[in-house]
């Protein structure tokens, strides 16, 4: 049998160690990196893993595209996927800044917790202009809720929201929410709460989310303290505080690291995969 051969295409100038470890828990043979990766770049690869293998064999190869900067990973997944054509193809996965496999793993953990449905449910993502925070705000969208994207200042938040409704085809509003106040105001009559800010800031204090009697989980990406959320802990999955329901960043990197792995493995199951946001929330759902 062929060996299972990962390439690598990072926008960053050095290919991601973590991205090369679980790629090889996934089940890669061999993984090739290479940093700095263009759309203007990246056609030089894409055809050494398009006209080499034949027939079956091709789906030993798949293309993983990385990096620090979810813009510039979709520019150059875009390019990868315009670069094939009829059986010259390979299986392809997005996942820069692990903002793919990190949301959907959130989100498919609080849809279930909320029952299977959270349609008609209002969620607000604070600090939610970064790729985890974007794509949270797409997948609760897609799922029908209500989303409401903050971030520091509204012209940020309104350009965050404005590419998620656009690539994804939703209706995601954006709200500015500079301090405490206006996050704890915010929060007010949502159900679902997600904080997906940068590490070392608390987004939203205990009190401002435990007496708010409407939200019903929230959840937070943070595994380092002070976490984005007060009062919960970062392995809680699904733990009850009052009534309410939490998520920490560790509770729910376990079935991050699970599904990534699980997306490795499938990039051979076949010439034909594309995993960006939607196949991988698919499978995330059914993981979790």
């Amino acid at each position: 049998m062929s060996k299972k051969l990962l390439f690598q295409f990072d926008t960053d100038a050095t290919p991601s160690v973590f991205d090369v470890v679980v790629g090889y828990d996934g089940g890669a043979d061999h993984i090739t990196g290479y940093g700095n990766v263009t759309p203007e770049n990246v056609g030089a690869y894409v055809d050494g893993t398009i006209y080499t293998r034949g027939g079956k064999e091709k789906q030993s190869t798949a293309i993983f595209v990385g990096g620090g900067d979810m813009a510039a990973g979709e520019r150059v997944f875009q390019a990868v996927k315009k670069r094939f054509f009829g059986p010259f193809r390979v299986s392809c996965m997005l996942d820069s800044n692990g903002s793919n496999t990190t949301a959907a793993a959130g989100v498919a953990l609080v849809v279930k917790a909320a029952g299977g449905s959270v349609k008609g449910k209002k969620a607000v993502v604070l600090a939610g202009t970064g790729p985890v925070g974007m794509r949270s705000a797409a997948l609760l969208a897609g799922e029908g809720a209500e989303v409401v994207l903050c971030g520091r200042k509204l012209d940020k938040a309104q350009a965050a929201a404005d590419s998620v409704n656009k690539r994804f085809k939703v209706n995601v509003t954006a709200a500015e929410t500079a301090d405490d106040a206006s996050r704890a105001e915010v929060v007010k009559g949502a159900h679902l709460v997600f904080a997906a800010g940068a590490i070392g800031l608390e987004l939203l204090p205990q009190a401002a989310w435990q007496n708010e009697s409407s939200i019903e989980i929230v959840a937070d990406y943070n595994a380092q303290p002070p976490l984005g959320i007060g009062g919960i802990e970062a392995t809680d999955k699904g733990k009850e505080y009052g009534g309410k329901r939490a998520f920490g960043a560790l509770g729910i990197g376990g079935l991050k690291l699970k599904l990534h792995r699980a997306c490795i493995a499938k990039l051979f199951e076949s010439s034909e995969g594309v995993f960006d946001a939607e196949e991988i929330y698919k499978l995330a759902k059914e993981m979790a």
